[in-house]
């Protein structure tokens, strides 16, 4: 399922990259006769309604079964934290804004 899905997902995101260039092309059209754009096409419409649903069914089918996250679960043996918490250490993007200076 792993590359089916994945080629589905390609197909989804290739006719939604054409929705929107044709709805380029179509408002250069517009331009060109002088006439106001309110809408596209109802083709692409349903060009985009079918490429957004396929990258949806591939975002939720291809990446595959949950882990839980729960550190005494069953299935998720690699997870443990230490016994002492005291002198575990963070590294996170808060060390590059500076302290106020009071």
């Amino acid at each position: 399922m792993g590359m089916v899905g994945f080629l589905v997902g390609v197909f989804g995101g290739l006719l939604l990259s054409h929705a929107a260039y044709a709805t380029v092309q179509y408002r250069g059209m517009l331009m060109i006769v002088e006439e106001e754009f309110s809408r596209p096409p109802m083709n692409i419409v349903m060009e985009l309604v079918l490429g957004l649903a396929l990258c949806i069914w591939t975002a939720l089918t291809v990446p595959g079964k949950f882990l839980s996250i729960l550190p005494h679960s069953d299935e998720n043996r690699l997870v443990s934290l230490p016994a002492n918490l005291d002198f575990m250490i963070f590294n996170h993007r808060g060390k590059v804004f500076p302290l106020k200076q009071t």
